[in-house]
């Protein structure tokens, strides 16, 4: 008669397990629902990696090409042209935290999206700019923030806004160029790649030109450019 009491109690602290175990993974389920991904082609991959790493929300980006038809295309065959490839990033970002929106947003006053022929020093194909939408919600999204870059510049946005295809994922050594420390030869000499970045994005003038187009709104500008 004793025994029944104590069957109950591990039923009851069973079932509010469980019961517990349901909701943490429903949790779960939704958090994963909000986590989404942006592709963005806005020159020089390594300078958009850098700039969206530093926003909010943010969970990876990664370089790569899209766009083309070229499948898994080498950085040497992108660069010289004619695989119809740019060179782009995508980002995976928490939309709990920051919102798709807010993203192209940035994108659009994180480059020239005047320019047509490439971006700032680099010339050709793979470095003009694009939004790839993954869905119709994107392109809404991105064709509403491209009317509102043209209002706010009061010049033609050239920026397309298209479908995204296959992202073919670039060469290990330019994932996360801007932070890296192995050496590379330079007319400097041989210095850590995170410091050939930083010379290259100054001496092409990326921030310089955003500068200049954007002014307070360019997000990613160094002080001083």
């Amino acid at each position: 008669m004793q025994i029944t009491p104590h069957l109950n109690t591990l039923k009851s602290a069973a079932l509010v397990a469980a019961m517990t175990l349901a909701v943490l993974l429903n949790c779960e389920r939704a958090r994963a629902d909000d986590i989404q991904t942006a592709i963005f082609a806005g020159g020089c991959f390594w300078c958009v990696e850098a700039d969206f790493d530093k926003v909010d929300g943010v969970k990876e980006t990664v370089s790569g090409y899209t766009g083309g038809d070229v499948k898994n295309p080498s950085y040497k065959q992108v660069t010289r042209g004619g695989t119809g490839h740019y060179e782009a990033v995508r980002i995976t970002f928490d939309a709990d935290t920051v919102s798709y929106r807010r993203l192209v947003d940035l994108f659009f006053r994180s480059v020239d999206p005047t320019d047509a022929g490439g971006q700032f020093c680099d010339r050709g194909e793979s470095y003009r700019t694009a939004v790839f939408a993954l869905d119709p919600a994107q392109a809404q999204a991105a064709k509403a923030a491209k009317a509102e870059a043209r209002a706010e510049l009061g010049q033609e946005i050239v920026t397309p806004i298209l479908d995204a295809g296959t992202f073919w994922k670039a060469e290990d050594y330019h994932q996360n160029y801007y932070q890296r420390d192995d050496r590379v030869l330079t007319r400097f000499g041989w210095i850590p790649m995170s410091k050939a970045y930083d010379r290259y994005r100054d001496a092409c003038g990326r921030d310089q030109r955003v500068r200049q187009l954007w002014g307070a709104d360019a997000p990613f500008v160094k002080t001083g450019s």
